[in-house]
């Protein structure tokens, strides 16, 4: 029954209205902002307010007892606004709506205080919004029959009254100086706008503001609530526009742009998070929603997956190209749980866009899973352009290893049957081949039984394969006597179909001697087709290798299928030369005019070029099988009679080429036969060099990989001790120019990559070399590239604290990087941003600390895990080295003022240790004393630092008698002892003094070790 409009003045400043003195005592505030939370006057007690307190105090012990609560606290609402003589009790005559709505803000109010960490609160506000909500469908379900007024807009009924009566007290608070009380009127606004279908306009435009500012809160918490409620608003704001395209609403995109900005460059992920889920989604916002499948958080990244993504709809509205970012982005994320929302969306979601669901009774779609469809599952793999998403790094594979995975249903259901076989396309292949390396590979071959029960034998394939490869070879022979625009379009499937047929033959079991010599014949015989694609080529050339026995026996097939490969097309030039000639000399002779001649003279030009080009093809055929060839090898190259003629007789004839694309081939394959041989290798070793000084850019590239694989085979042609000074150098220096090369970005990231690969592995150590890579790593120039930069994030910190010797060489370089970065932070411009020097003198300091030093089974194992082993001490030389070489060029007088600086602060951060030998230790305290004395220092925070130092260094200096001995000088290894590790003697140069109590400590500890030393001596 809707309610009467009250009579009474209006309730939004009821309570404003009231005297300071009617507020308690021990409430009463001094402030006059505002901001401020006025608590009304408690005054009498009475049954409403009794009745009203009741409710919230059992609503805040939990949320089960919440509807019915609701419930009881509506029908006290409608006594007090329903006329008198619809009252229920005579006892209620004294109270009206507006005791009602002044016991609800009083509640209200007293929530405001309750921190965030009280679950009370919140299971108040959601009382509170599920109350509200179910009173206002009440009244508007009451007031539907009834006639309203054309001038009221909005209309007022009990609950209308009652929300804006809570808003006009909740508004102030969102501007108050204490978070708890903006986070709680924020949180509350924001579930009351969520829960409403409606609110006055007055107070919408003042929420509006309201939050717009909690948007910009230095709070996280403020900002989640405000979003929430900003996201409603938009939503409204979205569908206003839609449904009045014309409308020019400013306001509506300035909110949705503030809120996509937010969801952009907010720093809390919980912010982030919130906005994701909110949003409306519209074509406007849907890019910014599914750019956050690349968010740093991965709790943002699953929720995309898990939640967004399901509710989008069908998956099919979505562009290609995004199809598959979002699947590659979240079948490869490095979080677990958001690699497994991907695969759960991509074979229940998906699968069932395309598969459909089942119908009910009135042809609408139900909520069960639809029955495995072969024809949805072609239709999920064409959308996601499985052609293009099939090839090498391509998602497809990961994507069907999770639908295999996750939809036993379908392994169940699937037949290759002969009908299957006998009209293949590129998405039923795509299923066979996937289905195949899933039952092979699929959770530690659990499912290969399942596998060889659907798949065909090897003969039956090999027939298939044969087939299709037929029909390949007929289109690329009809396209080649076609013009461009008559060429056949279904190459490129055909093409597709034939790969998928041998990758499904390289995974078969070859026990079968019949299917094994039959797949043989056909792999030597489709080896043989000079019209075969290089893609092809290669997988025939790998399933080749697993189907003979020896390498022997494999190279002499391969060969001969080279050989065949160049006769036969070789052997149709003198018949085309022949007929050629025999046109040109009937034109001479019918007519003997020049012209004619000439003509004659262009024919044969034209006949030689055509010549010239098909031989290059003929030869970059070849040397593409042998290149195939020589990846599928590794017994060494004397020993194989077959590939010592095939280096004599096609590469080393291929090097000395004058035609550039079949000499860089041959460079490949040459570069393939040196991993094979090492006499080879140093032989040829200064070619490739020669190639990258005088080559182009892609074979440099080609040149920086061969020289990489053949360093890393034969790490003895650079390590040996009588190796060759100036090959080391020329390789050295070949290296050191790929680093310079700026102006080439992709042969500066392989020079990069191949020398960090070649320093981890300890092959090259040159500390000029890692000089230039350090320098790298913070050069501004190189921040656009992003290979050389991921490279040296994970090369610099690794190399560093994997090897004592890599940490010490750091050390050597650190001054000459500072040095080298001062004035380089002197040669830029303004504008341009760097790393700054500091920052990199942070990180040099932390790459050399030695208590990073990882030492595998010795260090990293403690007393709990290794039963009495006892840990090797720090080394304590590698920061004592650092700190030499530091202050050495601080008081240099060469030396910049700036530079100086940050070595001073970099040497006022070592660690000192005593186990070290006391010559260094005296030495380094010399040389600080040195530094303290002539008062380098520029201000006060590095002279303090250099006096921490030396005050380290001077206590070191008096317990370097009685600790451990350096770990130089002790024997590779580590001594077990008995009973508890011995504690560390380390330093820290935050440690100034030791006061009396620590110097008995240090001493008993000292004795204890010397009597572990003597115990361990006399059982030696």
């Amino acid at each position: 029954m809707p309610g009467r409009v009250s009579a009474r003045a209006s309730t939004a400043s009821h309570l404003a209205n009231k005297p300071s003195s009617q507020t308690l005592n021990s409430r009463r505030t001094t402030t006059t902002s505002p901001s401020a939370i006025v608590i009304p006057e408690e005054g009498p007690s009475s049954s409403l307010r009794v009745r009203i307190c009741s409710t919230f105090s059992d609503a805040q012990k939990s949320t089960a007892s919440h509807r019915k609560l609701a419930v009881s606290l509506r029908k006290v609402q409608e006594t007090c606004c329903h006329e008198p003589s619809q009252r229920h009790k005579q006892t209620e005559l004294e109270y009206g709506e507006d005791d009602f709505n002044v016991e609800m803000a009083r509640c209200v109010i007293r929530l405001m205080t309750v921190k965030k960490s009280e679950g009370a609160g919140d299971r108040i506000v959601r009382f509170l919004t599920l109350f509200l909500r179910r009173a206002s469908d009440q009244d508007a379900a009451a007031i539907s029959g009834i006639e309203v007024e054309d001038t009221q807009s909005f209309p007022e009924t009990p609950s209308t009254r009652l929300t804006s009566h809570i808003l006009s007290i909740l508004i102030p608070f969102l501007g108050s100086k204490e978070k708890v009380v903006r986070y709680r009127a924020t949180q509350l606004v924001a579930h009351i706008i969520n829960s409403l279908d409606s609110v006055d306009d007055d107070y919408y435009h003042l929420i509006r503001v309201g939050l717009l500012k909690r948007v910009r809160d230095k709070e996280p918490m403020i900002r989640v609530q405000a979003v929430l409620g900003l996201g409603r608003l938009a939503g409204n704001e979205g569908e206003e526009e839609q449904a009045d395209p014309d409308s020019d609403n400013e306001d509506a995109n300035s909110l949705l742009q503030t809120l996509l900005e937010v969801l952009q460059n907010d720093p809390s992920a919980d912010v982030r998070r919130s906005l994701l889920l909110n949003l409306p989604l519209t074509p406007t916002t849907l890019p910014f929603l599914l750019e956050r499948a690349r968010d740093v958080d991965p709790a943002i990244r699953r929720a995309l997956y898990s939640r967004l993504l399901p509710a989008l709809g069908d998956f099919r509205h979505l562009s290609l190209s995004m199809r598959e970012k979002l699947l590659r982005w979240g079948l490869r994320d490095r979080d677990e749980n958001v690699r497994k929302a991907t695969g759960k969306l991509f074979r229940e979601r998906w699968i069932e866009d395309c598969a459909g669901r089942p119908k009910g009774d009135d042809g609408t779609e139900t909520e069960q899973a639809a029955p495995p469809s072969l024809n949805g599952l072609l239709e999920l793999l064409e959308r996601i352009d499985v052609v293009n998403s099939a090839a090498s790094n391509g998602i497809a594979p990961e994507a069907m290893k999770e639908f295999w995975l996750g939809r036993p249903d379908y392994r169940d259901a699937i037949s290759f049957d002969d009908t299957f076989w006998d009209q293949l396309t590129p998405e039923s292949i795509f299923i066979a081949r996937s289905f195949n390396d899933f039952c092979k590979e699929g959770d530690h071959g659990k499912f290969e039984a399942l596998g060889e029960e659907k798949m065909p034998e090897v003969t039956k394939l090999a027939f298939f394969l044969q087939r299709y490869t037929n029909k390949l070879v007929d289109s690329i022979r009809n396209n080649d006597a076609l013009s461009e625009n008559e060429q056949e379009e279904d190459t490129v499937e055909k093409e597709f179909v034939v790969e998928q047929l041998l990758h499904i033959a390289k995974a078969l079991d070859y026990t079968d001697e019949i299917g094994r010599r039959k797949m043989f014949a056909l792999l030597r015989e489709t080896l043989a087709i000079a019209e075969l694609p290089e893609d092809i080529t290669k997988l025939v050339v790998d399933v080749l290798r697993g189907v003979c026995g020896s390498e022997r026996e494999f190279c002499g097939v391969v060969l001969e299928a080279v050989a065949e490969v160049h006769d036969n097309v070789m052997t149709e030039e003198p018949k085309v030369e022949e007929d050629e000639s025999f046109h040109s000399a009937r034109s001479a002779l019918s007519s003997e005019t020049t012209p004619t001649k000439s003509k004659g003279n262009e024919d044969n030009s034209e006949i030689n070029e055509t010549k010239a080009i098909k031989e290059i093809m003929i030869n970059m055929k070849c040397l593409h099988i042998a290149q195939c060839m020589l990846e599928n090898v590794g017994e060494d190259l004397q020993q194989n009679v077959h590939l010592v003629t095939m280096l004599n007789n096609l590469v080393v004839p291929a090097v000395r080429s004058h035609e550039a694309p079949i000499r860089e081939r041959g460079l490949l394959c040459l570069g393939l036969c040196c991993l094979l041989d090492k006499a080879l290798a140093e032989e040829n070793l200064t070619l490739f060099l020669h190639c990258f000084t005088r080559g182009h850019d892609a074979l440099q590239v080609s040149a920086l990989h061969v020289l990489c694989d053949i360093l890393s085979t034969h790490p003895d042609l650079v390590t040996a001790d009588h190796v060759d000074a100036a090959r080391q150098k020329s390789v050295y220096k070949i290296f050191s120019k790929g680093l310079k090369a700026s102006h080439t970005p992709e042969v500066q990231s392989v020079a990069t990559t191949a020398l960090c690969k070649l320093m981890l592995t300890s092959i090259i150590r040159d500390e000029e070399l890692l000089k230039q890579l350090v320098v790298l790593f913070f050069d501004p120039a190189c921040k656009e590239n992003g290979a050389i930069t991921q490279a040296l994030s994970y090369f610099l910190p690794v190399f560093s604290h994997s090897k004592r010797e890599n940490m010490k060489m750091m050390a050597a370089v650190a001054a000459g990087v500072v040095h080298t970065q001062v004035n380089l932070a002197d040669e830029l411009d303004e504008e341009e941003e760097t790393v700054g020097v500091n920052v990199v003198g942070n990180m040099l300091v932390d790459w050399t600390d030695p208590r990073k030093l990882v030492i595998p089974g010795v260090a990293s194992a403690g007393w709990d895990e290794a039963g009495g082993k006892g840990v090797m001490g720090v080394d304590g030389e590698i920061h004592l080295t650092l700190a030499d070489s530091l202050l050495e060029r601080a008081l240099s007088h060469g030396c910049s003022r700036e530079e100086r600086k940050v070595l001073l602060s970099m040497s006022g951060k070592i660690y000192v240790s005593p186990n070290a030998s006391t010559e260094k230790l005296q030495a380094i305290t010399d040389l600080f004393a040195e530094a303290i004395d002539a008062k380098v220092a520029p201000d006060a925070t590095t002279r303090n630092g250099l006096n921490k130092v030396h005050q380290a260094l001077t206590n070191a200096l008096g317990e370097a008698g009685t600790v451990q001995p350096s770990i130089e000088e002790q024997k590779v290894g580590q001594a077990t002892i008995d009973g508890p590790p011995i504690p560390e003697q380390g330093l820290d140069v935050e440690a100034t003094k030791m006061d009396v109590d620590d110097d008995q400590a240090t001493q008993a500890q000292d004795t204890l070790l010397e009597e572990l030393l003597d115990d361990e001596d006399e059982d030696s």
